[in-house]
């Protein structure tokens, strides 16, 4: 059963119809809540059919965007829709999507405790269950030179990632990608909980990591199906808390 078969099986009460536009509302709600809160830093896009990308605006906190804040862009990064400003940015995504045509969702922001590693510019380790549930380790980018504004730097960041599901990008930050909007969500959330974990393993003095033949079986599943219904619990819990994000 794929992911988008699972999102209507009636394991808990089904979601509203969401637009394009309210997905990634919903998706800057939901990873505010998990550490994505670095004031007005991060960035999400979700590439449409017709190839243009819809984008959080600039501005705007995660925790305050609604369906109608969303902009939509062209793959140069021209605005096409929108009544906000596009991140400057912006290239990191348009440089990313331009490599990864797999990849519809692409999420930068700098997370309490994905930060936290980058810094270190290391791998946490798997100590969890929940820390497993992504396949393979992030890429580390350790070259940092500034914002992601400037193509070349962009680029690099872009190449660091390669095929990897996610990124820690030295001392800056978190990227990760995904297929639709539930699967970052599920990438994003995972990351961070695995970071914070580690964090709080390693500050006791160390732990035993999850066996790398464990971690590769137990993960191996989550890279066709996210983890069923944990998207759809998150987004029912941020619409009962402001139901205008569909707005």
């Amino acid at each position: 059963m794929t992911t988008a078969e699972l999102r209507h099986n009636p394991m808990a009460p089904s979601l509203p119809p969401l637009t394009p536009q309210a997905e990634v509302a919903l998706l800057a709600r939901m990873l505010h809540r998990e550490g994505y809160d670095d004031h007005l830093a991060g960035h999400i896009t979700f590439r449409q059919p017709d190839g243009t990308l819809l984008v959080n605006p600039w501005g705007l906190t995660w925790d305050e965007v609604r369906a109608s804040d969303i902009m939509r862009i062209d793959p140069d990064g021209n605005v096409l829709d929108g009544q906000w400003t596009v991140t400057p940015a912006i290239p990191l995504h348009l440089e990313l999507h331009r490599a990864r045509h797999d990849i519809a969702v692409a999420v930068h922001n700098h997370s309490r405790w994905g930060t936290v590693w980058a810094n270190l510019q290391r791998v946490p380790p798997v100590y969890d269950q929940t820390s497993a549930m992504v396949p393979g380790d992030p890429a580390v980018y350790d070259d940092f030179e500034g914002s992601v504004d400037a193509v070349a730097q962009a680029r690099a960041c872009v190449d660091a990632l390669a095929d990897a599901r996610m990124a820690l990008l030295g001392n800056h930050g978190v990227f990760v990608v995904g297929t639709d909007i539930a699967q970052a969500h599920h990438r994003c959330v995972v990351l961070e909980w695995r970071c914070r974990q580690a964090w709080h393993v390693e500050a006791l003095g160390g732990g035993v990591p999850v066996r790398d033949e464990v971690f590769t079986r137990f993960a191996a599943p989550f890279d066709h199906v996210s983890f069923p219904g944990l998207f759809e619990a998150m987004a029912r819990r941020e619409l009962r808390a402001d139901p205008s994000i569909l707005d």
